[in-house]
């Protein structure tokens, strides 16, 4: 199941600039770099698209500078020159190429999304949190998984299972190695296929897409709650909250919204049976 993507008009590119003048950090900043860090010999940015090469030299005194695309994480929406740490409450997601300390997950830098920088991940990981905390389920279904980076997350925060739910072939296989990396494999399910290709019901259930396919899928997302069980849904454009809030208030549950985070929102609902 695809998950949450900003859709850019405009594509960032890198530049490398070898012998940056005094204040090149300050000045690139101020043209709206995207991401900036030093790199051997000198700085590497990301600039937006309406940012011509051009005006960053022109703004840095005419230094020498070199233009490559930039790669693009979390499905195209979240640009990074580098894949680094994240740290969302308990739970740390180690610097890709760097050796994990105990109780972090390290992720493979690929294209599924979930890398933990998105604010819809981060509002799940804070979200999942809560529920775990007085009381760890005894298992956990994650739909739209990508990267696996929830159902990987509360393993490693106590739920002894989870089943991990993706549409996409290549994000089940990026999420296998993830798996895998974390010695997790064994404890984690990956079937591809959205809820419906599952039967029975799980005290915690997972879904980081968008809201059409949330209200969509609203009835057999339902059915997989348990008696008592809870509902985290993200991928929600602020503006969209009270659609997908309604679709789940039909059907019995009882919500409660997070705090907005970068036009995003996070719903946990609890199961009225």
């Amino acid at each position: 199941m695809r998950a949450p993507a900003i859709s850019r008009p405009d594509v960032p590119y890198r530049i490398d600039i070898p012998a940056p003048p005094d204040l090149a950090l300050d000045r690139l900043v101020e043209l709206g770099a995207l991401d900036v860090e030093p790199v051997a010999g000198g700085l590497a940015a990301l600039m937006p698209d309406g940012v011509s090469p051009d005006t960053v030299a022109g703004a840095l005194g005419g230094a020498p500078l070199t233009c490559a695309p930039a790669t693009a994480r979390d499905d195209g929406s979240v640009w990074l020159l580098a894949p680094r740490a994240v740290r969302v409450g308990r739970v740390v997601i180690a610097s890709s190429g760097k050796a994990a300390a105990p109780g972090e997950l390290r992720l493979l830098d690929a294209a599924a999304f979930g890398t933990g920088h998105h604010p819809t991940t981060r509002l799940c990981l804070e979200a999942l949190q809560d529920i775990l905390s007085p009381e760890t389920p005894g298992h956990v279904l994650d739909v739209g998984t990508g990267s696996g980076i929830l159902a990987l997350a509360a393993l490693s925060l106590g739920a002894p299972r989870a089943v991990g739910l993706d549409i996409d072939a290549e994000a089940l296989e990026t999420a296998r190695e993830n798996a895998r990396l974390n010695g997790l494999a064994h404890r984690l399910l990956l079937l591809r296929g959205g809820p419906d290709a599952v039967s029975g019901t799980w005290p915690l259930v997972l879904a980081n897409v968008l809201a059409a396919p949330l209200i969509e899928m609203a009835p057999v997302l339902a059915r997989r709650v348990a008696k008592g069980g809870s509902l985290i849904l993200s991928g929600i454009s602020v503006g969209v909250e009270a659609d997908v809030r309604r679709a789940y208030q039909r059907l019995g549950m009882h919500l409660r919204a997070s705090e907005p985070r970068g036009g995003w929102v996070a719903l946990v609902a609890r199961a009225s049976w």
